[in-house]
């Protein structure tokens, strides 16, 4: 081997070793108990079977499923139609001395503990919270607005619309202005110029954003717990009882794996998608 590959390798290894460590030894964990079973005590016995996993499709876990992947879709989609234009502004219309500023405001938020941020959502949302009360004064009727699965899809896209924003921004101010520009020389308007050459350019970030985006929404259960009220069924909930509340951890992990390999294969898929694209 090369003395520069042999450097190259020194280098990925601590990288390599988080990875390992971090990722494949709790998968492989997770899966090893997922082919147990639960004791009468809450322990895990040692039991190879598949049980776990015929349970976790049933149709009843795929129904929490299919909910767990609508929320994560919705959340994703109203991040990109809000983030878009929002780091579009930051990136092309606000005057560079002001962005810093105004990116701390977007990442302010993570100053503050998630758990903390969705409390705060129950005192504006809750029947006697701000909003009601504004309502109220108006002269209109009070809205439920909490515990139910607006407030769950509100809670997340307040929680994720900054791993959307970020990347968007970074891609829209790497934008040359010489490629709009080129464009309204040619005759393109706006919708034109923004649909074959900006979308096409900051496809980077898009799907930065989105992937940033979907996968924790796939898997939250802080939002539905607190802003849902437990009334609906996500799949991230669904595991975190299993494991706090039913004590069935191998159905838990065998829950986690599915996730898991739902997760893998949606990026699979999103990859492929993308390498078709870029051939055409």
């Amino acid at each position: 081997m090369k003395a520069s590959a042999r450097q190259g390798w020194l280098l990925l290894l601590p990288a390599l070793v988080m990875l390992v460590a971090l990722f494949y030894l709790p998968q492989l964990l997770m899966f090893v108990v997922s082919l147990g079973r639960r004791s009468a005590y809450g322990t895990v016995v040692q039991d190879v079977s598949a049980g776990n996993y015929a349970r976790a499709f049933e149709p009843l876990y795929l129904m929490v499923l299919g909910r767990s992947l609508v929320l994560a879709t919705a959340t994703t989609v109203l991040c990109l139609l809000i983030g878009y234009p929002v780091a579009w502004w930051l990136a092309r219309r606000v005057a560079p001395k002001w962005r810093n500023a105004l990116l701390v405001l977007v990442i302010l938020p993570f100053w503050t503990s998630f758990l903390v941020r969705m409390y705060a959502w129950i005192v504006l949302l809750r029947s006697d919270g701000v909003v009601n009360a504004g309502l109220v004064a108006i002269g209109l009727p009070q809205v439920e607005l909490l515990y139910n699965d607006f407030a769950v899809l509100l809670g997340q896209v307040y929680g994720e619309l900054p791993f959307m924003m970020i990347p968007l921004y970074l891609s829209l101010e790497k934008l040359d202005p010489g490629l709009l520009e080129a464009a309204a020389d040619l005759g393109a308007g706006f919708r034109e110029s923004f649909r074959r050459v900006v979308v096409p350019q900051t496809m980077p970030g898009i799907v930065a954003g989105c992937v940033l985006v979907f996968i924790p929404s796939l898997g939250a259960y802080l939002a539905p717990d607190l802003l849902g009220g437990g009334r609906t069924a996500y799949i991230g909930n669904l595991i975190q009882s299993q494991f706090v509340v039913a004590r069935d951890m191998p159905f838990g992990a065998a829950l986690s794996f599915v996730l898991s390999l739902v997760v893998g294969l949606l990026l699979l898929l999103l990859r492929r998608s993308l390498q078709s694209a870029q051939s055409v």
